[in-house]
């Protein structure tokens, strides 16, 4: 009898213990679970942004949904294989492919209704161009830059994790939206650094567009890296890159446009598009100047890329000032709205 009282004593002693520890287990695994259950569905795994990374582990995944309407067949320059891809996946790797990764959220949420503004307007087209397989569109800048998940991982690196999620993020944040012109779907240009101005559609490419017109964009100077750069070419060089001939006392004869890039460029009897000099001589802008030193000619420019649309450092520093998506698509994009894909392209809907 004192045996059985004893072992009784110590069983209700454990009663509590027991208790406390179920009660525990319940906190570190079952609610946790239940904050993650309401995102199920169509499901992208990120990385959290945890304690993990902090104790120099590889970032956990978790969850975010991302409903996409319809696929975008995509080929891949790789492998010649067509990959059929959700539009918001699709747009998250555009987005990782074309934006650095570490960019203010609003400004990455900016980039992701360029990429699914611009696949929605080519997929809408009335005689798209033909491409191998009948894939919908390439993977590379003829159309969108896009990098499977393998491409990321080996060019975002380490901080893979944490920057696939904020992207995706982004995404998640814009889904379903595009920018409209008079209830269309714009073509949503974009490039890296302006001069500190954007360019008229008219005065890079054939044909003005009401809603790529000149703005200021004072923030890249301070926070682009390609704001400013030069290259130097020999008398012979130019020479042969522009096919021309001149003298040893020949200068360049420059107009400009209105956002002071050079529209036209005259020497040796020859005269060019700033666009065509840019080209042949593989600079990073078509806002230049040149100065000559002996046999030699110095081309400085400011900016990098067409200047046509949105600047994506101009985005960022926009970002950087509070400013959000909607702000940074509406100066960079005259007279736009930001529309769901059900207000602006039900037709595509349902053929998809």
């Amino acid at each position: 009898m004192a045996k059985w009282q004893k072992q009784k004593s110590q069983f209700n002693w454990k009663i509590p213990t027991i208790l406390i520890v179920a009660t525990t287990l319940t906190f570190m695994f079952i609610i946790p679970t239940l904050i993650v259950l309401p995102f199920k569905g169509d499901e992208v795994a990120v990385s959290s942004e945890n304690g993990a990374e902090e104790e120099g582990e590889e970032a956990e995944a978790t969850t975010v949904s991302l409903e996409s309407p319809f696929a975008v067949e995509v080929l891949r320059s790789e492998t010649n294989k067509v990959e059929e891809i959700p539009l918001e996946e699709y747009v998250v790797h555009v987005v990782a492919s074309e934006m650095p990764a570490d960019f203010e959220l609003e400004a990455l949420k900016a980039q992701a209704l360029a990429a699914r503004t611009y696949i929605v307007r080519f997929l809408m087209q009335e005689d798209p161009a033909e491409i191998a397989g009948g894939a919908d569109i390439t993977d590379t800048t003829e159309h969108q830059v896009y990098k499977s998940e393998d491409e990321l991982r080996e060019s975002l690196g380490s901080d893979y994790h944490q920057k696939i999620n904020k992207i995706t993020q982004a995404v998640a944040e814009t889904q379903g939206q595009i920018i409209t012109y008079s209830e269309q779907p714009i073509t949503p240009t974009f490039f890296s650094t302006s001069n500190g101005y954007t360019e008229n559609s008219e005065d890079y490419w054939e044909g003005e567009i009401p809603y790529l017109r000149t703005v200021e964009s004072p923030w890249d100077e301070e926070i682009s890296p390609r704001f400013f750069d030069q290259q130097v070419f020999t008398k012979e060089e130019l020479e042969e890159k522009l096919d021309v001939q001149l003298s040893n006392s020949e200068d360049f004869q420059l107009t400009r446009t209105e956002s002071k890039r050079v529209a036209t460029a005259e020497i040796g009897g020859k005269t060019y598009t700033g666009r065509d000099v840019r080209q042949k001589l593989d600079l990073l802008s078509n806002d230049f100047t040149v100065t000559k030193k002996n046999d030699h000619y110095v081309f400085t420019t400011k900016g990098f890329g067409h200047g046509v649309g949105m600047s994506q450092y101009g985005a960022n520093g926009m970002a950087l000032e509070g400013k959000n998506y909607q702000d940074i698509i509406e100066h960079y994009y005259q007279g736009v709205e930001v529309s769901t894909l059900e207000q602006a392209t039900p037709t595509l809907l349902a053929k998809k």
